[in-house]
């Protein structure tokens, strides 16, 4: 019960950063619609997700579940879906890692679009 007291907390705390980030970054300037905002934050969600795991994945206690699964995951999804590929990466599961990365792309892009769809009628 503890662990979800403090992946509550860092969720927080993650989604709360990502919202002052993404919106600041992209009033800095016109960049033709491209996402820049949450481009940013992705990037720099895979950075301390790399940094946190090298280290905290060695070691068994509460920071792990605040700043990795609470923190980078209400920063960002994106960074745990990378963190994943780079995993596979690792193992020289290749085939998988292209077929990972095709499907959540292409089913997430989907899913958006039915979304839409049954939201409109």
């Amino acid at each position: 019960m503890k662990n979800l007291f403090y992946i509550f907390i860092g969720g927080g705390l993650g989604s709360v950063l990502r919202f002052l980030i993404s919106n600041y970054t992209q009033k800095l300037g016109n960049f033709n619609s491209f996402p820049l905002g949450t481009f940013v934050v992705n990037i720099v969600g895979c950075f301390l997700i790399g940094v946190l795991a090298s280290y905290f994945l060695k070691v068994d206690n509460y920071l792990k579940f605040l700043l990795i699964t609470g923190f980078c995951g209400g920063f960002t999804t994106f960074s745990a879906f990378s963190a994943e590929n780079y995993s596979l990466w690792q193992s020289g599961n290749y085939s998988m890692l292209l077929i990972y990365i095709f499907v959540s792309v292409a089913l997430g892009l989907l899913a958006v679009f039915l979304g839409f769809q049954v939201a409109k009628n």
